[in-house]
């Protein structure tokens, strides 16, 4: 895949890159970290500035991503009942997205950037919603595209010259970033538990003091 990108991208340049991400941003199978790295590449080779390969990074990120959003907030039902929408969204799908929503609120939209397969479904749910905005949307989401678009484009760059030392890199930044993923969720769980015992705790409290109360005046 790789090597099919680095030769696309070297014969359109920036214009490429631009519209293969926003493709990934709508699902399809190209892998976005695997995008970047390739655009990485050819600007390691000679062939585009890395600098501004990262901004049309970005900006293909963001656009793939936004129009996603902005579909889900204004055709989300509508795409949901078509035969795309259906593959995209399948029903078991859209139940584990609003689960997600439900128990970690926007949080889910930084972390859907790490997510290939729950990206696209998590940003379409999020315009249906109704309950984010597009502002809020952007800040989780380019806050995240700030961490994986600098890291896969400058390491592109970096090992252009070297695919197997490069690849072997991509990989173990795969792993590292799962891994803190992995650690970052079971915080999560970990927070959204403490709070639902303490909240527990507050309301077995309160209805503690109201028998008492009861008792008190049974007693007058």
């Amino acid at each position: 895949m790789l090597g099919l990108l680095e030769t696309f991208f070297q014969q359109f340049g920036y214009f490429a890159v631009f519209w293969v991400l926003v493709l990934c941003g709508f699902g399809i199978p190209i892998p976005e970290d695997v995008t970047l790295v390739a655009g990485g590449v050819i600007s390691g080779l000679g062939y585009t500035n890395v600098h501004i390969m990262f901004a049309v990074g970005m900006a293909g990120v963001l656009v793939g991503d936004g129009l996603m959003f902005l579909l889900g907030r204004h055709y989300g039902e509508r795409i949901l009942r078509s035969k795309i929408g259906a593959r995209l969204m399948p029903p078991k799908r859209y139940a584990q997205v609003q689960k997600k929503f439900d128990q970690y609120g926007n949080r889910v939209l930084f972390v859907a950037r790490f997510l290939p397969g729950l990206r696209s479904p998590i940003f379409l749910t999020a315009g249906m919603s109704g309950r984010i905005s597009f502002w809020q949307w952007l800040q989780m989401d380019g806050f995240a595209a700030l961490i994986s678009v600098p890291l896969w484009i400058y390491l592109g760059s970096i090992g252009a010259e070297n695919k197997d030392w490069l690849m072997l890199q991509v990989h173990r930044f795969q792993h590292g970033l799962f891994a803190v993923l992995g650690v970052a969720a079971v915080f999560l769980i970990w927070h959204f538990w403490r709070k639902r015992g303490q909240l527990l705790e507050r309301k077995r409290a309160l209805l503690e003091k109201r028998r008492q109360r009861k008792e008190k005046r049974r007693q007058k």
